[in-house]
């Protein structure tokens, strides 16, 4: 068993910052003394690993908590895609170093925003999120699939399709039109009803993939002719920024 100081020092943490957990159910310690000193055993510093890993990705605090809480977290999973998204920030820095150097040695001039464009770490990211420790979406997912037969399942995505279909008709309008924007909000709320909640978030991180994964993109633009993925992507974004 270590102490609060103990893990403090170990992992560089900050006491407080521990204290803060242990307040907040993220990383209670494994016993308290009589004297109020907090001890930590071997798996509450596994936990305090993984919850150190999703910090280093950037995952706010209470999704961290309901993925590690969650009966159905898969450790060996969850280190799969953790290794992945820290290849692709690597990628992503190794680009940044290769403009850095460029305006170093030819000066401001060399104008190249691609590198700053960090959508593929995003979407992967919001595909991880839905498959980390199975979050609330997932969960709501199940029980309704559950519900439903198959040909109830064929027939709700044959109308999600029929959404984009709808969108793609749109395409020749900028995203931000009146119009688009109300197809956008179908859309929210067809995927709340069928399938989970559909926060702005997880709206916003499904127009990422729309993009970003060449499955949905395939069928997107299938549904609604070439550029249909683009263009609800696109109007997605709008339509969370508000």
């Amino acid at each position: 068993m270590r102490t609060v100081h103990e893990v403090s020092k170990l992992t560089g943490i900050s006491v407080r910052t521990l204290h803060h957990y242990d307040a907040i159910g993220l990383l209670k310690p494994t016993q308290t003394t009589e004297s109020g000193y907090r001890l930590y055993d071997d798996a509450a510093i596994r936990r305090l690993q993984n919850i150190l890993m999703f910090r280093e990705l950037q995952f706010p605090l209470k999704e961290i908590k309901e993925i590690l809480d969650s009966p159905a977290f898969d450790p060996t999973e969850a280190l799969a895609q953790q290794i992945k998204l820290l290849e692709l920030r690597q990628k992503h820095i190794e680009k940044l170093i290769i403009l850095a150097r460029e305006i170093q040695s030819k000066g401001v001039t060399t104008m190249n925003f691609e590198v700053f464009d960090k959508s593929d770490i995003e979407q992967y990211k919001a595909e991880a999120k839905a498959k980390w420790g199975k979050t609330q979406a997932y969960q709501d997912y199940t029980k309704k699939s559950a519900t439903q037969s198959d040909d109830e399942q064929n027939e709700i995505a044959n109308q999600l399709l029929g959404k984009f279909s709808e969108l793609g008709a749109l395409r020749h309008l900028p995203p931000t039109t009146k119009k688009v924007q109300e197809k956008i909000s179908v859309l929210q709320k067809f995927i709340t009803d069928n399938y989970y909640v559909c926060t702005n978030e997880i709206l916003n991180g499904l127009g990422q993939m729309y993009v970003g994964d060449e499955r949905f993109k395939k069928n997107i633009d299938k549904a609604g002719g070439d550029g249909t993925a683009e263009f609800v992507s696109q109007a997605i974004s709008v339509y969370c920024s508000h």
